[in-house]
């Protein structure tokens, strides 16, 4: 039998959506660092999750 090479393809994109996303989420964190640091907690959890997923660690 062949091996299913999809699977492989579909979680490779999620993953490319997880960078993306870590990406995004780190500039959001930038961003209220500079312009508003009292409200930089609110980007942690977010940078964390997606940093993590994008790693394969979740």
């Amino acid at each position: 039998m062949a091996p299913n090479f999809q699977i492989m393809e579909q979680q490779k994109n999620s993953r490319a959506i997880y960078w993306l996303l870590t990406l995004v989420s780190v500039t959001a964190m930038i961003l209220l660092f500079i312009f508003r640091p009292e409200w930089s907690w609110v980007s942690f959890p977010f940078v964390g999750t997606f940093l993590a997923a994008a790693l394969d660690s979740i």
